[in-house]
């Protein structure tokens, strides 16, 4: 490596590794105050918001929200005033027990619309995932994303199964309701969760499904009521739910009814023994016994379809 020498000279009292000096020094006490403004733009936040505050932030540091490696995430840009915007002018009310000067805020009851927040949110996470965000139901309903989200939190709990669920039942009280009943699927013991079935951030699909249908939905999960079959059951083919009710039923296999009052809202043909029972039939004992213990599928037991060459009344 080849080195060159400088010859210092003098001028006046001055010398220019004197100069030299002055300017790596300006230099140096720049570069310092400038990192010193971007480190005291969170610092400032956090003299109010320790884990004691009512609104404690320390866990954000735990999250991708505040890697400053990462040149996309928050911290590495204007820190917690890239999501929330200037707050000098609330610092200073701060300090005089004023709240005339609020920033940003996000949740569920916040001030700031749902609009704005979202805005400020999608700004970075406008990718593939949440493509159909805009014109989705929660779109526009007004849903904020920090409703259902904790930004600040080390591990979202919408990321919990169990969490997940609390979180859309405060604006599903229907669906918790349903879940609770006698036959459903485990969302209770946390072995599924909403977004197995639903994407909350898109709008393509009805009701919100992870796929084109609801069929295609069941059958994620029931790959084998898809068949093709040779003898199909109609209502199977076209749509799950005329049968079964997703969220929960109070019948075996989350039927909306018990057979055969199920079936006969299709199948009452004369001088079959599918007589339309109700509860009147009690009274008499002889039917008592049929009312009680008869079902469509004690013979009918292929329901989803049959593959049997002499299963064209799906009995086989």
């Amino acid at each position: 490596m080849q080195v060159t020498h400088f010859k210092i000279r003098k001028t006046g009292s001055w010398s220019v590794s004197g100069a030299l000096l002055l300017v790596f020094g300006l230099l140096a006490v720049s570069c310092a105050v400038a990192d010193d403004f971007t480190r005291k733009g969170a610092d400032a936040c956090l003299k109010c918001h320790d884990e004691e505050s009512e609104f404690p932030v320390l866990s954000l540091f735990k999250t991708p929200h505040a890697s400053r490696v990462d040149p996309d995430s928050p911290f590495a840009n204007a820190q917690c005033e890239t999501c929330h915007g200037p707050g000098k002018g609330h610092e200073r009310a701060q300090k005089k027990d004023r709240d005339d000067e609020p920033m940003r805020t996000f949740g569920l009851h916040a001030v700031t619309p749902a609009a704005e927040q979202n805005g400020i949110c999608m700004d970075c996470h406008e990718t593939y995932g949440r493509l159909g965000w805009f014109g989705s139901t929660h779109e526009e309903e007004d849903v904020a994303c920090a409703g259902c989200h904790q930004i600040h939190a080390a591990r979202d709990p919408v990321f919990d199964a169990l969490a997940q669920q609390q979180t859309c039942f405060t604006c599903h009280p229907r669906t918790r309701a349903e879940s609770y009943r006698s036959s459903g699927h485990p969302l209770r013991f946390g072995k599924m969760t909403c977004t197995d079935c639903h994407n909350a951030h898109d709008s393509n699909n009805d009701f919100l499904l992870q796929r084109a249908t609801v069929n295609d939905t069941c059958y994620t999960c029931h790959a084998e009521k898809r068949g093709p079959f040779l003898w199909e059951h109609a209502p199977v083919a076209e749509d799950c739910t005329l049968c079964h009710n997703p969220h929960g039923s109070n019948h075996a296999a989350l039927l909306k009814q018990r057979p055969p009052l199920l079936c006969q809202q299709c199948h009452s043909p004369s001088g079959h023994p599918g007589t339309a029972y109700t509860g009147n039939s009690v009274e008499n004992s002889f039917q008592s016994r049929f009312l009680l213990g008869q079902s469509c599928t004690n013979c009918h037991s292929q329901v989803h379809g049959s593959n049997h060459p002499s299963g064209v009344t799906i009995t086989r």
